[in-house]
């Protein structure tokens, strides 16, 4: 396992009877293009191993090495998630992985390597693929807790902060899903190319099984994540509309308080001559005074009946 090679080692990658793993952190374009050359790879493959924001896929050149653009993914802080994006060059006697920024999975993975020694080369590229794939495992269970604490705090007391989040939350999983979906659909089809390579044996299918297992149950986890999400969409709309209803009922209960004073302060009121010259006794004034307030009242009841507005009250 190499960090960076010399020009006169650049050989070493090709060199029969000998499994080499060159990873090159951000590395100039120059020296990705003169190991290339060295290599004798297209110009195409050149160009991707540097060129970043790639979908995932797998591009065969040949019959001796192929192009992989793989994601992995980074916890950052508290609920910040970075998708890590790598770039391989494999053959059946090398594999170059160019990084954009430092993956702390494959520095772990490098580093057991080592201890173990020899290894097959198969596995080694498997462990690449296998590593960046297990990433997203801490980030989704992660996911999985903030999800059901979003859900608590919406029940509880659903806020502008909260609904940011589901916002922030649903960007995330669409971004993994971009990058997972193409991924599964890759190890389904075209992995086996892997194994198709000269110094890759039969073996390396049942690894990239494993490797294809493991891409579904993130993809239905994401899948999962986004019908949650969706259901607590629906919990902070129908949250935020009870506690609505409540606020209307509260106001409602208000303003039928305060409905007879003002039917009183408002009738007593009035200033009219002719009402003051005959509203002269008791009777005239329940037949004229409230009398003609109860009888529109009783007509826009019986109105309303007959319309059905009291049919669902």
């Amino acid at each position: 396992m190499l960090e960076a090679i010399g020009d006169g080692e650049i050989g070493r990658l090709s060199a029969p009877g000998e499994f080499v793993w060159l990873d090159l952190l951000e590395p100039p374009e120059e020296q990705v293009a003169r190991i290339g050359r060295e290599l004798g790879w297209h110009p195409l493959v050149i160009e991707d191993m540097t060129h970043w924001n790639q979908r995932a896929k797998l591009e065969r050149y040949g019959d001796d090495y192929l192009f992989i653009s793989f994601y992995g993914a980074r916890r950052e802080g508290t609920d910040g998630v970075t998708l890590v994006e790598v770039h391989l060059a494999v053959s059946g006697t090398y594999v170059v992985t160019v990084q954009r920024e430092r993956c702390p999975e494959l520095e772990d993975l490098r580093r057991r390597l080592q201890r173990h020694g020899d290894v097959p080369e198969q596995f080694a590229v498997y462990s690449i693929l296998d590593a960046l794939t297990d990433s997203f495992f801490p980030v989704l269970e992660r996911l999985d807790d903030r999800l059901d604490e979003l859900e608590d705090d919406i029940v509880r007391a659903p806020g502008d902060q909260e609904l940011a989040e589901v916002f922030r939350t649903k960007r995330l999983i669409v971004d993994m899903r971009r990058v997972i979906t193409p991924q599964r659909d890759m190890a389904a089809r075209t992995l086996t190319d892997l194994a198709d390579l000269p110094g890759l044996d039969a073996g390396t299918r049942d690894y990239f099984r494993d490797l294809y297992d493991h891409l579904i149950r993130i993809a239905d986890q994401l899948d999962s994540y986004r019908d949650l999400l969706s259901s607590i969409m629906d919990v902070y709309m129908s949250t935020v509309s009870n506690r609505l209803n409540v606020v209307m009922k509260q106001l409602t209960i208000i303003s039928t308080i305060f409905l007879p004073l003002s039917f009183v302060t408002g009738f007593f009121g009035q200033n009219f001559g002719w009402l003051t010259e005959h509203i002269t006794s008791f009777g005239a004034f329940l037949a004229l005074g409230i009398g003609g307030l109860v009888v529109p009242c009783i007509g826009l009841f019986v109105l309303f009946r007959r319309q059905g507005y009291f049919r669902d009250a």
